[in-house]
């Protein structure tokens, strides 16, 4: 590595060291550890604890007189792919630049670097993308490559690798911060620890597109003083400039003393994690195991779902997140007995406690020679220990319990309580209903902060699901436990609730409930001919027009023409690629359905889905209709045309100044009518983006001024 190579390490601490914000003995133990590893001396900086990532991104972005984003506002930003393009990834993960916004009014792309004042580098950005300007915003060097690993390389878990840097570390703050936390509360009133709202940002924090262009803000010159060379800091206002935000002030110099030098952290001695191929192989294993019992069938991945739900908006670390996810697969290996055994089941019923008593272990000790992590370990061997003490096998009780195990146990119990008729209600619930039956068992079994952040998450995804209205009803109709299994993993993770019949017989008793949106049935079935089954539901007021696929291992003439004959959408012959074929049943589906479904109203709580993450729900969603939306004595509505904001009016305001009021709502309730046509003169031409982040933006400078 040369000079240059070396002194862009150290450049964030030098810069830092200058400005008087690192101490030179805490730069020269910042130096030691980045001439040992392969990172920037950011990473150092925040991984020793010398300065936050906001602290360390505040000074740097008052340095540069730009703004900055931080890594949890730059993995909930929706970056349209078309922009992500206009960087190759090579290129982008070369000179460490990544694309948030392009303007094509403007012909302006908004980047986040680690190094905005290197404009020769802007400059080719702008050369390689054609754009008239380029603006820069300064980001952690973690961020930009997890923003890479995301975008370009579809891995959704890209931003983990953060997490995963801290090391064990993450996980005793994690822990720390859920020992501190707030006593039981009712259900709904949220989570002491829990996460910001899913995709906003906090303009201050993290100008994106048009948060930038919202904002304003100071233009570098070029190299040699010239000016015109369409490259800046941050791109002028599009629209009425509003007033200009001065960069940010630096933070006072940090008075911790220098630690001591030491060796990297312990993460980098770490055995890598087992890949996702692991996890894949497990849930297809398993799934098989569990096709058995009805009841149970794609249970595992099922909780293994939840789990990494949990682990996502808890930021837990990389290698937590991999424990608990596979703990969640193998949990029930071995205890395929009378009683499916939760943490619920076996606190209400003595039958359940012995056996659970007796088997609590027999997944541990099956897999005894694959030599799993403790992590792993510990979260199925005490899945059936309670809050309060009263479980087993330790009798923990409360945080002594590992935090791994308590989120198992709670997922456990809310799958079987919407998958599994043989519950303790013995019905399948909502999952509204399994919520508020596990809130009745808060601080007894469950733990209480977990409890409130499980009904967001599940919340917060069935409003979603309703506004985008993606949630689709199928039926699978395959004998064959085999062909079904991925298909159905496959298609669940795709957002469709799946059912399953192996016969004709089976499929004609749940068929005529007229739940069901699309059928993918095998010709070849034990009790007879798939198409006669749709022949059969032709003939049906239930089954006229319902959209029908058939999946099978038949590959004759004659069959494909009487499949279409019958008003089929398509014949697939197998094999085929699961992905593939989900992909095309859920296009074959949205063409069929989305045009015939009855547009229902969608209504709920803004403390279950805030005004923000509805705004960009329906916004990606090119959606249309009338948000109405109440707190206390005040409402309003809010206008919406294919995805655009058109109109707004209440609070005593129409247009922006309406939709900046309803965004200080914190309570209340709002209702979609997507019946509603918007026919009135337009008041609003800005963005949804670019509403969030200048209504926030003003809602930062209130609070400033405030106190």
């Amino acid at each position: 590595m040369g000079p240059a190579d070396e002194s862009l390490k150290m450049k964030a601490a030098d810069l830092l060291l200058k400005a008087q914000l690192l101490t030179p003995a805490q730069h020269e133990h910042v130096a030691r550890l980045v001439k040992i590893g392969e990172e920037r001396s950011e990473e150092s900086i925040i991984d020793e604890g010398l300065m936050s990532e906001p602290e360390l991104l505040k000074a740097l972005a008052s340095l540069y007189r730009t703004q900055f984003v931080t890594a949890e506002k730059l993995a909930k930003v929706d970056i349209p792919k078309a922009t992500v393009l206009m960087i190759a990834r090579r290129v982008a993960s070369t000179l460490g630049v990544f694309p948030v916004v392009f303007n094509g009014e403007t012909n302006t792309l908004s980047v986040v670097t680690t190094d905005p004042d290197q404009v020769d580098v802007l400059k080719e950005i702008q050369m390689v993308t054609g754009a008239k300007k380029v603006s820069a915003f300064v980001a952690r060097p973690r961020a930009i490559l997890a923003a890479i690993a995301k975008h370009h390389d579809g891995d959704p878990r890209g931003f983990y690798a953060i997490e995963h840097a801290v090391g064990a570390r993450a996980a005793v703050q994690i822990d720390t911060m859920l020992r501190e936390s707030t006593p039981a509360k009712p259900v709904g009133q949220g989570l002491s620890f829990s996460p910001p709202a899913a995709n906003t940002m906090s303009v201050h924090e993290a100008p994106t597109v048009q948060s930038m262009t919202a904002l304003g803000g100071k233009s570098i010159p070029p190299l040699g003083g010239g000016t015109g060379t369409g490259v800046t800091r941050s791109t002028q206002p599009l629209g009425p400039t509003p007033q200009f935000l001065e960069p940010p002030a630096p933070p006072k110099p940090s008075k911790r003393p220098a630690p001591p030098a030491k060796s990297p952290s312990g993460f980098m001695k770490q055995v890598a994690l087992a890949n996702d191929s692991t996890t894949e192989l497990l849930s297809v294993m398993i799934s098989l195991l569990e096709n058995s019992r009805a009841e149970l069938r794609g249970h595992s991945s099922q909780v293994a779902r939840f789990v990494r739900r949990v682990a996502e908006c808890m930021t837990l670390d990389r290698e937590t997140t991999h424990a608990v996810v596979v703990a969640a697969h193998i949990h029930d290996l071995g205890k395929m007995g009378k009683f499916h055994l939760t943490a619920l089941n076996c606190s209400e019923y003595e039958g359940h406690k012995i056996a659970a008593q007796k088997s609590f272990d027999t997944p541990l000790r099956l897999l005894e020679a694959v030599k799993l992590p403790k992590a792993i370990g510990d979260a199925v061997a005490h899945m059936y220990e309670r809050f309060d003490g009263k479980g087993f096998p330790d009798g923990l009780a409360g945080k002594d319990i590992p935090l791994t195990a308590r989120i198992l146990a709670l997922a456990d119990t809310y799958a079987d309580l919407t998958q599994n008729p043989r519950n303790p209600y013995r019905k399948v619930l909502s999952p509204a209903e399994a919520v508020l039956a596990l809130a009745t068992y808060r601080g007894q079994i469950f733990d209480p902060a977990l409890i409130d952040l499980f009904e967001t998450i599940v919340t917060g995804e069935d409003i979603k699901a309703k506004l985008l209205s993606t949630r689709y009803s199928a039926l699978v109709v395959d004998a064959d436990p085999e062909e079904t299994t991925v298909l159905e993993l496959r298609m669940i993770e795709q957002g469709f609730e799946v059912r399953i019949a192996r016969s004709i017989e089976a499929a004609k008793k749940m068929l005529p409930t007229g739940e069901f949106e699309l059928v993918v049935s095998e010709l070849d079935l034990p009790d007879g001919d798939g198409l006669n089954l749709l022949a059969d539901a032709r003939k049906a007021s239930w089954g006229k027009e319902l959209p029908w696929v058939v999946y099978t291992r038949k590959n004759g003439r004659n069959e494909a023409q009487k499949t279409f004959e019958l008003g089929g959408l398509d014949f697939i012959t197998k094999p085929q690629t699961t992905d593939v074929l989900v992909a095309k049943l859920k296009i074959l589906l949205e063409q069929q359905v989305s045009s015939k479904r009855v547009t229902t109203g969608v209504s709920g709580s803004l403390k279950e889905m805030g005004l923000p993450d509805l705004v960009q729900v329906l916004t990606y969603g090119k959606k249309s209709g009338k948000l109405t939306i109440r707190s206390g004595s005040t409402g309003g509505e809010i206008h919406f045309a294919n995805g655009e904001i058109v109109h707004a009016e209440g609070a005593g305001a129409t247009g922006n100044e309406a939709f900046y009021a309803f965004l200080a709502f914190k309570e209340g309730n709002f209702a979609l009518d997507p019946a509603f046509v918007a026919t009135g003169p337009r008041t609003i031409h800005d963005s949804g983006e670019g509403l969030l982040l200048e209504g926030m933006r003003r809602m930062d400078e209130a609070e400033k001024a405030g106190s």
